[in-house]
């Protein structure tokens, strides 16, 4: 069984740094031992700094998989679903790598974070750079709980990391990466009745409302989606609030065994139903970025380093 990248599946943590990098021109061959390096580091930097719940993984770009390993690629790895309906904008910013550390000690995030680039120095560009952090009891800056809807306990690796269906790329996942930047002020004025029905729960106790009082444009009815046969297309969310007082918002990751789950559900947010009952937080939300990557299991890196 190949070994999952750890902070695919890690539960959450007080504090992370999102590195998102660009590679230099033709660095392939040198590259992939050196993510490879970068990616065992942090496996092992886990047991190392236990007692701060350190956890990360390394992903690799949609449009930059093909130059860093031509031979195979996952079944259903994309670009990102760059997508546009009236003022709610899903942009595609891509980039080729992406480096997502966590940790309950944000001296060791920073450490770790300088000695990754370090790793990475010649080969790459650090384009992008956030840093995100734990808000209140786990809510994003609009004041609700973010996360709920998580898989739990071992149904977490059931729905990121890929099985059987695609063997040579078995305990990876697919990463979709945005970058929401919130309108807190125009937010703030609402009252919190129609915050709660934008959203589909309550916001001091986290309650879901019923299925039948759930306003077809809040976030959870576009966001809770089945499948044809009537499963629940799941995805695990790893994000966290970001940002300073200047800008700030969410940091919005999926992590999936599938690309097709995320793009239904931003599809059911960002252009609604049949009907037009589009997700209404998009009234109070931007998305700056989005981007695709893929994080294969650290054995298939380890494998891929000499060729």
């Amino acid at each position: 069984m190949p070994r999952e990248q750890l902070g695919v599946c890690a539960e959450g943590n007080l504090h992370s740094i999102y590195l998102m990098f660009n590679a230099n021109e033709g660095v392939e061959t040198d590259l992939r031992p050196c993510i490879a390096n970068v990616a065992q580091y942090i496996y092992e930097l886990t047991d190392q700094y236990a007692d701060s719940a350190f956890n990360g993984f390394l992903a690799v770009g949609a449009n930059y998989w093909d130059s860093l390993y031509p031979s195979a690629r996952p079944a259903q790895l994309k670009p990102f679903p760059a997508m546009n309906a009236d003022n709610r904008d899903a942009p595609a910013l891509e980039y080729d790598l992406f480096v997502h550390i966590r940790c309950d000690r944000f001296d060791i995030l920073h450490l770790v974070a300088n000695e990754i680039t370090q790793m990475l120095e010649g080969l790459v560009d650090l384009v992008d750079e956030e840093r995100g952090f734990r808000f209140m009891d786990s809510r994003d800056l609009t004041g609700f709980v973010d996360g709920t809807e998580n898989p739990k306990g071992r149904s977490r690796q059931e729905v990121a990391l890929i099985g059987d269906e695609d063997a040579p790329f078995k305990s990876g996942s697919y990463i979709h990466v945005q970058k929401f930047a919130h309108n807190l002020s125009k937010w703030n004025r609402l009252p919190q009745k129609k915050q709660e029905d934008i959203m589909g729960r309550t916001k001091q106790d986290n309650i879901e409302y019923e299925s039948a009082d759930k306003p077809l444009t809040s976030h959870i009815k576009r966001v809770n989606l089945k499948d044809s046969d009537g499963k629940s297309m799941e995805i695990l969310r790893q994000s966290m609030p970001y940002g300073s007082v200047k800008e700030q918002g969410l940091m919005f990751i999926s992590n999936c065994r599938n690309s097709n789950n995320f793009e239904k559900m931003l599809e059911s947010m960002v252009h609604g139903d049949s009907h037009g009952n589009h997700d209404h937080l998009l009234h109070f939300t931007k998305a700056l970025t989005g981007s695709s990557f893929f994080a294969p299991s650290l054995d298939f890196m380890l494998n891929k380093a000499g060729v």
